[in-house]
């Protein structure tokens, strides 16, 4: 199926320093569209791969796993550490454990790690129940577009394919279990009302991963997609004088590249 209007993968090429974004389950590069630009009118390269099965119908997902959607952002970082001196990695939601993952089995060729919202764990009866019902249903409710900000909208799924589902759950407990083989500079940014992730991951992801330099924000307006919220502008100042501390040089650049 064609790719819905607005969820294309984005790139930019900038300067030395690169930047990967991975979005979330069900949901598309949209989310993450307003960060990229920011990052990119500020001299970065970027880099916001449409995931397989993701953004067309959700129909499309169910014949994707955990595997498809790693190996893209896998296959793109490396692309991006071919092309740039420094690279670091941003992800939303399952995107954040996307890029925990990434982190874990790449280490010091990342240079940072950015997460907002991440997740780390399907909670509730219903996902414990998913390896059995995903075979009798085919889908249950969609999570998208969990915005505090009256008028914003995600574009993702309204339905959630629960073979899809399943493979996240699996995917989910490999990255738990990574989680102290990362070891790079983390910012964490969370939102106490969120709907989707409960703040137990967040914490999770603090108590477990082995980096010595972590700094956590707390996005107070915002619910679960945070990046089309009201905090939107906070992550993204945030995240790019995150890098500016670790990648010499590009606040200076930045700073007269407009945007």
């Amino acid at each position: 199926m064609p790719v819905l209007p607005g969820a294309e993968p984005y790139r930019h090429e900038g300067g030395e320093t690169g930047v990967l974004l991975c979005h979330g389950f069900t949901g598309s590069p949209q989310s993450l569209r307003p960060w990229a630009e920011y990052l990119a009118a500020r001299g970065l390269t970027v880099s916001l791969p449409l995931l397989p099965g993701h953004g067309t119908h959700w129909h499309d997902m169910q014949a994707t796993g955990w595997q498809d959607w790693y190996a893209e952002v896998d296959r793109e970082l490396r692309e991006l550490r071919e092309r740039c001196r420094q690279v670091f990695v941003f992800g939303l939601s399952m995107g954040g454990a996307l890029t925990l993952r990434l982190a874990a089995k790449h280490g010091p060729a990342i240079s940072g790690v950015v997460v907002v919202n991440p997740a780390v764990k399907l909670h509730g009866v219903a996902a414990r129940a998913l390896p059995v019902v995903r075979h009798l249903v085919p889908s249950s409710k969609g999570v998208a577009s969990d915005i505090a900000k009256e008028g914003a909208v995600e574009l993702g799924y309204d339905r959630v394919p629960l073979h899809a589902a399943y493979s996240l759950r699996n995917f989910l407990r490999l990255v738990d279990t990574a989680l102290p083989q990362v070891t790079q500079p983390l910012l964490l940014l969370r939102s106490p009302r969120d709907h989707v992730v409960p703040p137990a991951d967040s914490a999770r992801v603090l108590a477990r991963i082995s980096s010595l330099d972590v700094h956590e924000v707390l996005l107070e307006q915002s619910y679960h997609v945070a990046t089309l919220d009201h905090d939107a502008e906070r992550i993204f100042e945030e995240s790019y004088a995150f890098v500016g501390r670790l990648a010499p040089g590009v606040a200076k650049k930045g700073s007269t590249s407009g945007g």
